[in-house]
């Protein structure tokens, strides 16, 4: 099967520019989780006194929010390894970044507007409202939420993104997570009309004024065509001012993850870990014994 990558996305922590300021921090200061947890519990410690709820919002368990730590956030510690190992298609993996997975899940869950133990129910439109309304200064998602902060009356100079910063040799280096999932593709089974009608209106959606102003103005995107207008979302200028700068990209690994259910027992070792703390070996499990018994099931 073949298919063009139309959109081009990133992810990472996204930030309250004014807050952050009202804390006393600047998101150029920060360029490591060791400064990342100093200035997050910080402000968890002072959230009365700055008007906050927390330093993150909620990191949310429901299915409308879960990705965000069991696809997005597990990248991670994917990423890393692979770079060392080079194996994202081994039938194993040893889960060597797993410490590093573990302090930062501890950040968003400690330093939070809820109770770790609320996280099952909260959903991705909580942490959205919990961030659009001030309640919280970080938010991990990517750069389709930009349209959501916007409309919800937030201003490109009130928002900014950072890298998730977990704690690894280097990683003043890094630049966001970038990459693209998202693709058109031609049935062959359609008649040969409904292909060509198809085909053309691909053409016309990276070639015309109409089509190329909606996909960067009113959604935001980013597409790779050289006749794509440029998007005006901030943060994928972000994404593209940092690998100029020569930061280096974070690569969208996850692509390998073998299967939902790798997933979805992931979110539920996470969900027991922030209910009771000792149960990390969950965790541990659900990701490196999971990867095992989710790629011989694939086979």
């Amino acid at each position: 099967d073949l298919g063009i990558d139309w959109v081009q996305e990133s992810y990472g922590i996204i930030y309250n520019k004014q807050l952050l300021e009202k804390a006393g921090y600047k998101a150029e200061d920060i360029n490591s989780f060791d400064k990342l947890k100093a200035c997050a519990d910080d402000i968890q410690a002072r959230k009365d006194e700055l008007g906050v709820e927390g330093a993150f919002t909620s990191a949310g368990m429901d299915d409308s929010s879960s990705w965000r730590y069991t696809t997005h956030l597990a990248n991670l510690p994917l990423y890393y390894e692979f770079e060392k190992e080079h194996n994202q298609e081994d039938d194993e993996i040893k889960g060597e970044y797993l410490d590093n997975f573990k302090q930062i899940f501890d950040l968003y869950i400690t330093d939070s507007t809820c109770d770790p133990s609320q996280l099952a129910s909260k959903t991705g439109d909580d942490a959205t409202n919990e961030f659009a309304t001030g309640k919280a200064v970080f938010y991990q998602n990517g750069s389709w939420a930009y349209a959501d902060l916007t409309k919800a009356g937030m201003t490109d100079d009130q928002i900014g993104m950072m890298p998730i910063y977990i704690g690894v040799d280097g990683e003043e280096n890094q630049g966001l997570c970038s990459g693209g999932e998202n693709y058109w593709c031609v049935s062959s089974q359609a008649s040969e009309d409904a292909q060509k009608a198809t085909e053309d209106f691909m053409y016309w959606c990276v070639t015309s004024d109409t089509a190329t102003s909606i996909i960067a103005d009113k959604m935001g995107l980013t597409a790779p065509f050289k006749s794509a207008k440029e998007t005006t979302n901030v943060f994928s200028q972000q994404a593209v001012a940092m690998a100029k700068d020569g930061k280096k990209t974070v690569a969208w690994d996850f692509v390998y993850i073998p299967s939902e259910e790798w997933k979805k027992n992931l979110k539920q070792a996470l969900i027991a870990y922030a209910a009771d703390n000792s149960k990390w070996d969950g965790v541990k499990n659900a990701f490196v014994d999971g990867w095992k018994t989710e790629k011989a099931a694939s086979e």
